[in-house]
């Protein structure tokens, strides 16, 4: 019941919310950016950002690949975005999304959501990365490094991750896309005989300066594109945030030695096996034709910009009521997040208790058909077992009368027979008895004239011995 609740839940939110934007946090035990590393020359990511706070993102739109990020949850900003040129196309609705796994990597949702949808449901949401919240009222924007600009539609929306922005002036976030999006398209591109293999990444180095003691601010914002192809080449490019005219150009090699020590944007040298003289003198003088318009565009404006100081202190004047105007926008902005998240509530809610109604009428239903089905089939076992017990009854019964009647006739019987007996074995028993007094009689008087001979046979045998002894032996005669 649980897991058809969860599905139906998942897919209303599909269906609620198309847009969102998937990808996942890569685990040590994968090999780069997965997916994306098809993103860098050879399918390898640069070596050297090694920091046990260095998180690999592959960013994904409806289940592709669409670029790779390397994001510090110490800094709370990405270090740098992998992508290629996808073509010019209009500005999109921007509608900022959040990584759940860059704060919780036990979640099990693979893939970035709009941030509204999660504040209050996610553990350690803003734990270890920028949140809108962070930009609100601060004075910074949410510069993309890998920018809208220089992607198709598809991938655009993409972009607009809080996991792919860095905090800068809105006048400086305007000028470094400008930049890029003109290097990009009127200086590299023409000059990579394949468009496919133009790889770019776009970075930031933090600096101490932090907004709202979170986010860091970027000290340098940089470029490395890599054509790998023939007559391939490479080229880097720094612009530092404390002065928005400046772009300087330079080699990779050089680059890399602005960064961490050790790092490898590159692997195997993209470009410079084969790099092209020619075509590098007319990439870097594309270069100097963009950042020398930008100079003559400034010198043209000087007076303007000496003229400015009215216009500064009346900026002055009026940041108090702006800010006031942001935080007004903020509260209502929040107020209507706020009102979509209790009718995502009040929708889920309904939904659950729906789905409780329909799994409670399925238990019912299976359960009266069950009790039904058992119901017809103890019937013929019930009827059997109550014949039996009848038939078993019944022959008790039989059993019982048997018993009784052999008792009732056995006791008449017997006593009738020792009552027949009992003359014979009386009167017959007179003559034995008589008999046996008479043998008695007889034989006391026949021992009683016994005695008496015994006794007097042995008076004379005492008296003739005496006679013997004492009378005087005569002559026969005598």
């Amino acid at each position: 019941e649980q897991a058809v609740k969860m599905s139906v839940l998942f897919l209303l939110c599909i269906s609620l919310f198309p847009g969102f934007s998937q990808g996942r946090v890569v685990g040590e035990d994968e090999a780069g950016f997965a997916e994306c590393n098809v993103f860098f020359p050879g399918q390898v990511p640069p070596e050297g950002f090694t920091e046990p706070f260095h998180v690999k993102i592959c960013q994904q739109y409806n289940s592709e690949p669409r670029f790779a990020t390397l994001y510090s949850t110490k800094d709370k900003i990405p270090l740098y975005s992998a992508f290629k040129y996808r073509g010019a196309a209009q500005g999109e609705e921007e509608s900022w999304l959040v990584e759940p796994q860059v704060d919780d990597p036990e979640n099990d949702q693979h893939e970035m959501v709009l941030e509204a949808d999660v504040v209050g449901t996610l553990a350690n949401l803003g734990a270890n990365q920028a949140l809108t919240s962070d930009y609100v009222g601060s004075g910074y924007e949410r510069g993309l490094l890998n920018p809208s600009l220089l992607n198709e539609a598809d991938f655009q929306t993409a972009t607009y991750t809080l996991t792919n922005a860095v905090p800068l002036q809105p006048s400086l976030s305007k000028t470094w896309h400008r930049d890029v999006g003109k290097v990009v398209e009127q200086a590299l591109v023409p000059h990579c005989s394949k468009k496919d293999q133009l790889y770019l990444l776009a970075g930031a180095i933090p600096s101490s300066v932090q907004v709202k003691g979170k986010v860091s601010v970027p000290e340098t914002l940089w470029l490395a594109a890599c054509c790998d192809a023939p007559e391939g080449w490479s080229l880097g490019l720094v612009k530092k945030v404390n002065d928005e005219s400046s772009l300087a150009d330079l080699t990779v090699a050089e680059l890399e030695k602005q960064l961490l020590s050790g790092v490898d944007l590159f692997k195997g040298s993209c470009g410079e096996d084969n790099k092209s003289k020619g075509k590098m003198e007319a990439i870097l003088q594309a270069v100097s034709q963009i950042r020398s318009g930008e100079q003559v565009g400034t010198s043209d404006n000087q007076e303007a910009k000496d003229s400015g100081l009215v216009r500064k202190v009346a900026g002055i004047i009026a940041t108090p009521f702006v800010k006031l105007l942001e935080l007004l926008i903020y509260l209502f902005v929040e107020l209507v997040k706020l009102m979509f998240y209790f009718l995502w509530l009040v929708i889920k809610r309904i939904g659950s208790t729906l789905l409780d109604g329909v799994c409670s009428l399925w238990n019912g239903a299976v359960s009266y058909l069950k009790a039904i089905t058992m119901v017809l089939i103890s019937i013929p076992c019930d009827a059997g077992r109550v014949i039996t017990n009848i038939f078993l009854g019944f022959l008790g019964i039989i059993q019982d009368v048997a018993v009784i009647t052999y008792r009732i006739l056995r006791i008449p019987m017997g006593f009738v027979f020792h009552l027949a007996a009992f003359p014979y074995y009386t009167i017959c028993a007179i003559p034995s008895v008589l008999k046996d007094m008479a043998a008695g009689i007889g034989g006391t008087f026949s021992l009683a004239i016994d005695a008496t001979a015994s006794i007097l046979h042995g008076f004379y045998f005492v008296a003739s011995h005496i006679a013997k002894r004492f009378v005087p032996k005569g002559s026969s005669g005598d």
